[in-house]
């Protein structure tokens, strides 16, 4: 595995449900999650939460061979200006290097805006929810709840644990059986699928 530390960005009204099964999952598969911040000053989530930013995102370097994953999530704030559009280039920045990113909610939104989802398979909310950004990428969308082309992974706001099955797929931390069988469990309420997961 090239590198096992995942960037988890943090912004004020930031989504704090969506991102629960992929960190909780990754750190317990020996992943590092650290929190971003436009700032180090702390972020208020949309459920109230405080949280103190590990890292500021200017100190965040895609290159770096630890880097193994870039998370957005949605907020509020990515529908009432550009203050999140920093985020949004430094998922492009992730993306040329070869480190994977993956947004859901309104952070498709922000992807859209800067031109990531032009050219990539994707999908959001609703196709209309994106189209409103003025994008070009239409002819990719898909009705899915969650997509990965290449290192991009999208989900729309009601599937986080499809979001989190298209991190664990792309990161190799469950693959084939497992990885059904987790989704089963998380997504279904399958309690067959546990004895899988454990085998």
């Amino acid at each position: 595995m090239a590198g096992k530390t995942v960037y988890l960005a943090v912004y004020n009204t930031f989504a704090d449900w969506e991102p629960g099964y992929t960190t909780a999952h990754l750190t317990q598969h020996g992943y590092t999650v650290k929190t971003v911040g436009a700032t180090t000053e702390p972020v208020t989530t949309m459920g109230g939460l405080r949280i103190q930013p590990d890292l500021a995102l200017d100190d965040v370097r895609a290159e770096d061979p630890d880097a193994a994953l870039l998370i957005l999530t949605g907020a509020q704030l990515w529908d009432t200006g550009d203050e999140l559009a920093p985020f949004a280039r430094a998922a492009r920045t992730f993306l040329d290097a070869g480190v994977p990113v993956a947004a859901i909610c309104g952070a498709t939104a922000g992807l859209a805006r800067e031109g990531l989802l032009d050219n990539r398979t994707h999908t959001s909310a609703v196709s209309f929810y994106l189209d409103a950004t003025g994008y070009k990428g239409g002819e990719h969308y898909r009705e899915s709840d969650a997509v990965t082309d290449h290192d991009l992974i999208t989900a729309g706001p009601t599937e986080p644990v499809a979001f989190a099955r298209e991190v664990f797929a792309r990161l190799g931390v469950y693959e084939g059986e497992k990885l059904d069988a987790w989704y089963r469990l998380f997504h279904d309420s399958d309690a067959s699928a546990y004895e899988v997961l454990e085998s």
